[in-house]
């Protein structure tokens, strides 16, 4: 199909009312190919043989030469771009030279490690030698024998974290002979998450050790500003980076599709709404799509929306899924097997489907929202077109501020270079967690304390003064249970709360991490699932458990969250001129979810509120402040303005705004305006890294703060909107409902800070 006929049929369709914004063709690239120069194991030629494989690309022939001569390796390079095959051949080689070679494959997700395990079937899997997956997922009966026969396992850094470092004596014989660790997808290890992998990494590279093991580690990653350090810091140990990309990729037709404005002026009609009908149109002229969302409940909602309008019963219909995290393994395992098969033309995913793994041949990526960086934003477009096939990539703006920066400068994405990934190995909370962890595995000597930075041996200390850790020679494990099961990577809070039906004897539904419980599993709250909408009757807080009735209902649930901050300390300050100033230090954070909206899609203004009791969350972390002298203050009330509500209008716009300056999702940033701050004793906004200790996003907001305070105001300053909406000033996740807001006075203040 050619797609860009394809655009100019949709532009012909009724219902088209001019949202296309800007249209970019990226063209092809022709494929770069390089001898390998090195003799493989007769096995290995005849499978790439087999394969039809006669020539490398040429990074895929440099970071095979460099695993194979004993280097870490990091390879960087497009979606589709046959990195696997950079980490399949030397492992294969390796164990074809010597069977009792092991191998860990760790992928940030199981369904990508389901997939890498199909292919590494061609290379003998399950004939020649033994690969399995463990994660959560495998059942008990099966862990014995795969811990005894696997030659490969391919996990994720949870199950390494939570189910195989704690019972590496259970692995003696894997650990011994460990040659290789392949950490896949590294761009996804950022933030939090990222942090915490790498004190696993640190963990494990420990445990091999203590059975004389060293293994090598060979990553992958889609394109990002730091690979080089990223990878370092993953690791702990020195990586070759090999980024010159050598596969081709076919000509990109770029859609910036933004919803119309809504009859009264004050805002966008709903994204998913458009986005849904996008969907259905491509679906019905059978272009294989998929649609990315930033949140599991708008995935459902699309789908429960395209549905409605193809008619549910209808066969493109049934050809539309969601796909997310929360799902049961037997639900996940459908789901990728009819992606496989090509019996699903749509789906609609979370992040989880923005990994390599092969889903078939698509032709078209919408992507509603922005994915929170560029490095996402085109791993998600590469999704579809496969060589040098053409694809199209749609992006659906929301009503978000950053959305319509975008919309109004899309050059941003195609000139700005892909974020660096940030992480902090060395976050006390979290280097605290892993060294109980650690302590628990082996005993820790003073020497290992160096791989969990500077900081760990006091960090100990305080450990040993909660009779949790003791020291003799070594550090030993003293307290009770199992620390790792008492961690979550994935956030900074712990355990996770399970989704139960009470129409089906309280059965497992699905899960929440805790740290989105409150926001997600609330009493009242519209819970969605598999297209089907549920409302929570009972949040368990001592059980941890959320209990749910299936109901058909129009509406959706927006959590209300407050902030207060406290200063605990200043590390920087800078002069903004005439008496402004900017500074950032470590913050103490308190949040409580005090109720909700009632929301319906399409509609400009909620249906209703409540309010919630559920308690309050508190923890320390990293921030930025900007002040306002006394005069300035004086000038802004004395040409009309509200000072709490420009304050208020002027930090929704810089934090919606953050992901533009700082890598990160709109969901990691928080922050609070003060007239006055207690602390400060003068007016005030603050900006905050959203998780204990911190993970790098305000220093970089910090850095970048000019840059942002010029966004925010040429934002809020275009938006044609009277006194503020969802695409300048207002947040839907905003505690006092966005009140007050003065989107004139917030210019003014922008101006100020600006200079």
């Amino acid at each position: 199909m050619d797609l860009e006929a394809l655009i100019e049929q949709i532009k012909r369709t009724p219902d088209y009312e001019g949202q296309i914004a800007h249209v970019r063709v990226t063209p092809e690239r022709p494929a770069a190919h390089a001898d390998l120069n090195v003799e493989l194991h007769p096995t290995v030629a005849a499978i790439l043989s087999d394969l039809g494989i006669r020539r490398l690309y040429s990074h895929q022939a440099e970071a095979i030469r460099a695993a194979l001569s004993g280097e870490n390796v990091c390879v960087v390079a497009s979606t589709a771009g046959g990195k696997t095959l950079c980490y399949t051949i030397p492992i294969a080689q390796r164990i074809y030279e010597r069977p009792t070679s092991r191998a860990f494959l760790v992928f940030p997700t199981k369904a990508l490690a389901q997939d890498q395990l199909r292919k590494l079937g061609d290379f003998g899997a399950g004939r020649a030698f033994t690969a399995a997956c463990f994660d959560g997922d495998t059942p008990q009966a099966r862990r014995k024998a795969i811990k005894r026969e696997a030659q490969v396992v391919l996990t994720n850094p949870d199950m390494l974290h939570v189910g195989i470092l704690p019972y590496h004596h259970t692995w003696a014989d894997f650990f011994r002979n460990l040659k290789y660790v392949v950490l896949d997808e590294v761009h996804v290890y950022r933030g939090v998450f990222g942090s915490h992998t790498a004190n696993v990494v640190r963990r494990l590279r420990r445990v091999a050790a203590n059975y004389g093991a060293k293994p090598q580690f060979l990553c992958c990653s889609a394109t990002i500003g730091n690979p080089e350090e990223l990878a370092r810091k993953l690791t702990g140990l020195e990586v070759r980076v090999i980024d010159r990309d050598g596969a081709p990729q076919g000509k990109r037709v770029w859609v910036f599709w933004n919803p119309p404005l809504t009859k009264d002026g004050q805002g966008r009609r709903s994204s998913l709404i458009e986005s849904a009908q996008l969907l259905c149109r491509l679906v019905e002229r059978e272009v294989r799509t998929i649609d990315f969302t930033l949140a599991r409940k708008t995935a459902e909602l699309i789908v429960r929306h395209a549905h409605r309008v193809l008619g549910r019963k209808s066969k493109a219909a049934q050809a539309i899924m969601a796909y997310r995290g929360g799902y049961r393994p037997e639900e996940r395992r459908d789901l990728e097997r009819r992606l496989f098969e090509g019996s699903l033309l749509g789906v609609v995913s979370t992040s989880a489907l923005e990994l390599g793994i092969d889903i078939g041949h698509l032709r078209a990526v919408i992507m509603t929202g922005y994915p929170g960086t560029i490095a996402s934003t085109f791993q998600q477009a590469g999704r579809a077109g496969r060589g040098q096939d053409d694809a199209l990539a749609v992006f659906v703006a929301q009503s978000s501020s950053i959305d319509q920066f975008l919309m109004q400068y899309p050059d941003f994405l195609f000139r700005t270079e892909s974020e660096r990934a940030l992480i902090d190995p060395e976050n006390r909370f979290i280097v605290g967690a892993h060294l109980l962890c650690a302590a628990f595995e082996l005993e820790l000597s003073d020497s290992d304390l160096a791989m969990f930075g500077q900081e760990a041996g006091e960090i100990l200390n305080i450990l040993a003064g909660e009779r949790l850790v003791t020291k003799r020679t070594k550090w030993y494990w003293i307290g009770e249970g199992y620390p790792a099961g008492e961690v979550s990577l994935r956030s900074a809070s712990g355990e996770g709360y399970d989704i139960k039906d009470m129409d089906h004897n309280n059965a497992l539904l699905g899960t929440v991490d805790a740290q989105s419980a409150f926001a997600m599993v609330h009493e009242g709250a519209v819970y969605m699932h598999m297209g089907e909408s549920y409302i929570v009757r009972k949040l368990d807080l001592e059980e941890r458990a959320a209990y749910v009735q299936q109901e058909d209902v129009e509406h959706y649930t927006d959590a209300q969250t407050t902030s207060d901050v406290t200063i605990e300390g200043q590390t920087e300050e800078a002069d903004l001129g005439e008496g402004r100033t900017k500074h950032l230090g470590e913050l103490r954070v308190v949040e409580q979810t005090v109720g909700y909206v009632i929301r319906k899609p399409g509609a400009s203004q909620p249906l209703g509120s409540s309010d919630l009791d559920l308690p309050a969350r508190e923890y320390e972390t990293v921030g930025l402040w900007i002040t306002l002298p006394q005069e300035q203050v004086a000038a802004l009330t004395s040409a009309g303005h509200d000072l709490t509500g420009s304050l208020h209008a002027a930090e929704h716009a810089l934090v919606a705004l953050t992901p533009v300056v700082a890598p990160c999702d709109i969901r990691d940033i928080g922050g609070v305006s003060y007239a006055p701050h207690a602390d400060l004793g003068k007016p005030a906004i603050f900006l905050y890294d959203g998780y204990p200790g911190g993970v790098g996003i305000c220093e970089a907001a910090y850095d970048q703060l000019h840059a942002l305070i010029v966004a925010a105001r040429e934002r809020i300053a275009v938006c044609p909107c009277e006194h503020g909406c969802p695409s300048c000033v207002q947040s839907p996740f905003c505690g006092s409902l966005n009140r007050p807001m003065d989107k004139p006075g917030a210019v003014r203040l922008l101006e100020m800070w600006e200079g």
